[in-house]
């Protein structure tokens, strides 16, 4: 959901009272809740208008719905299948359809990252594999954090040769974490982990980590970690973007995150940037990066990383094209 979006979003629950509101946070995601409260505490004025236009719309659009397919699990995997693909909308499809089966995991989404990483640091790398794939990449990285570089290394290797996670597994999962999981022996094997789980993971655990994380599984198996660099995309990557790619980039990125982000980037990336804009956009962008002060590495990396997270939006929205590996790979 674009920034416009969450505002129009924030706008209708702060309309609904707090009794409405909480009850809608219910149906949430701990990341929606989260974006959500965090934009309902910066409005601090909204104008009537933009209020009126809001409830106006929602009214319209509530007014439109009605029960349009009568089996909508089967509805959600035959669109996902094609317009992802069958390997894509099968990882999806488990998330979605599946979301009873991992209960206990689900609080784990709700506490922060270093509280998950004392609840699991004493656990087998094998079941903190098992434990994080389920979870969103960019939790997942930030528990990662706090374990020790050998114990990341020793979970990244087992996240990546991860083929799935067997209905015992998922049984081992309930006595780690002491919840009740549902499903017994009819839970389906769920399609997580691998390959592509383990770039995601370590394209959001910054440079300092994955170096040397990738350093370590390339001397156990150089083969796999060559299988995880070709499926990274990392933000110098954002040069095999095309041209109308950056500029759709462009208009969903906030310009003080651009300019922090653009501080870590080589003159080449910068350069595709500013000529993907106006020329007085461009002029007023270079002359930002050149007065602004030294920033923090850590700074840095964090705003590439939310860049990144749009970019992979973008694509999984169809709007660009991301080439990883060599120029004729695509994700």
């Amino acid at each position: 959901m674009d920034e416009d979006g969450l505002q129009d979003s924030a706008i209708l629950l702060m309309s609904l009272g707090e009794e409405e509101a909480a009850e809608v946070f219910k149906h949430l995601s701990p990341k929606e809740v989260q974006r959500l409260g965090e934009t309902i505490a910066k409005m601090k004025v909204i104008p009537r208008e933009r209020v009126e236009s809001v409830l106006e719309r929602f009214t319209a659009d509530a007014s439109d719905q009605s029960m349009l397919v009568n089996d909508t699990d089967e509805y959600v995997k035959s669109v996902l299948r094609k317009a992802l693909g069958e390997d894509k909308a099968n990882l999806l499809i488990d998330r979605i359809l599946q979301g009873g089966d991992v209960s206990g995991i689900e609080s784990l989404k709700w506490m922060d990252p270093a509280s998950v990483a004392e609840l699991l640091r004493n656990e087998h790398p094998q079941i903190i594999a098992a434990i994080i794939v389920h979870l969103e990449f960019d939790q997942a990285a930030e528990v990662l954090k706090h374990f020790t570089e050998r114990q990341r290394h020793e979970v990244m290797i087992r996240v990546a040769t991860l083929d799935g996670i067997q209905p015992s597994a998922l049984k081992d999962l309930n006595e780690v974490l002491s919840k009740v999981l549902a499903g017994g022996d009819k839970l389906r094997k769920a399609s997580l982990g691998g390959v592509k789980t383990a770039a995601e993971i370590i394209n959001l655990m910054g440079s300092t980590v994955e170096g040397p994380m990738l350093d370590y599984i390339r001397q156990i198996d150089p083969d796999l970690a060559q299988k995880i660099m070709d499926n990274m995309f990392t933000f110098d990557d954002l040069m095999k973007i095309d041209d109308r790619g950056i500029q759709t980039l462009l208009k969903e990125v906030q310009t003080e995150s651009l300019i922090i982000a653009l501080k870590g980037a080589s003159p080449e990336l910068r350069e595709k940037i500013f000529s993907n804009m106006s020329s007085r956009a461009a002029e007023t962008l270079r002359e930002d990066l050149e007065s602004r002060g030294p920033v923090r590495l850590s700074e840095v990396e964090a705003e590439q990383k939310e860049l990144l997270k749009i970019v992979r939006r973008l694509a999984d929205e169809g709007q660009i094209i991301l080439a990883t590996g060599g120029d004729d790979g695509f994700i």
